[in-house]
């Protein structure tokens, strides 16, 4: 599915079902030790999704780990995603010579639960989706506006280390599948240990609804990616 949304350079694995060949690593049970069995099921599928996705690169299977921020941590030279929600799991990963960041999210395809809408979504973005909802009916664009921003997280903290709220970024989503985000914070050095060379000040995305799912997802070209409006 996500990987329609998704240039041919990434390598994408998923999952709707959680395979019973699929196991842990060494220094992944450490990780969910204390979850719950459905969070524990969520966690191995998306890396025995990203294990297949790094072989369709030519890459041997190996540990995902956790960084700082709960971000995966993969081989060297590698940029990558990972996503899961009820029913779908999923991981897309790239060399990092081909892309410098990669962020993609999935969600089921219903409204988001009450009181969440208003914590993620700012006045202009609520304003366009009045408009979406007349033009569109049918997709929910609440849902959607949350995936467009768990994205645009995921391929920020790669290139920066630092951490993006949900009112930190001014998502437009348009009818034909497409989406830009506006990062709405004040350009800084970069941290040493981040992989771009400068701060992102937007970016540009995809979206697809399919199958009682919302996908979005968020490459970043070696020259960072900015809306142009």
């Amino acid at each position: 599915m996500i990987e329609k949304i998704l240039p041919p350079q990434v390598a994408v694995a998923e999952a709707f079902h959680d395979p019973v060949d699929a196991a842990l690593f060494p220094g992944e049970e450490e990780l969910i030790r204390n979850s719950v069995e459905s969070r524990r099921k969520e966690f191995i599928t998306a890396r025995w999704c990203a294990r297949r996705a790094l072989g369709e690169l030519g890459l041997a299977p190996v540990p995902i780990l956790k960084g700082e921020r709960g971000e995966p941590i993969w081989p060297g030279g590698v940029v990558g995603s990972m996503t899961h929600c009820a029913g779908y799991r999923a991981a897309a990963v790239a060399r990092r010579e081909d892309l410098l960041s990669v962020g993609m999210d999935a969600e089921p395809h219903e409204p988001l639960p009450d009181g969440v809408h208003e914590t993620i979504a700012l006045p202009t973005e609520q304003q366009r989706e009045r408009e979406l909802c007349r033009a569109a009916p049918e997709i929910r664009w609440d849902r959607l506006l949350f995936s467009a921003k768990e994205s645009v997280y995921k391929a920020w903290f790669p290139l920066t280390h630092r951490w993006l709220g949900f009112e930190q970024a001014d998502i437009v989503l348009h009818l034909d599948g497409t989406f830009t985000a506006e990062l709405l914070i004040p350009a800084t050095e970069p941290d040493p240990a981040a992989w771009a060379t400068v701060t992102p000040t937007g970016f540009r995305g995809r979206w697809l609804v399919t199958d009682g799912l919302v996908a979005t997802a968020i490459v970043v070209e070696n020259e960072p990616d900015t809306p142009t409006g």
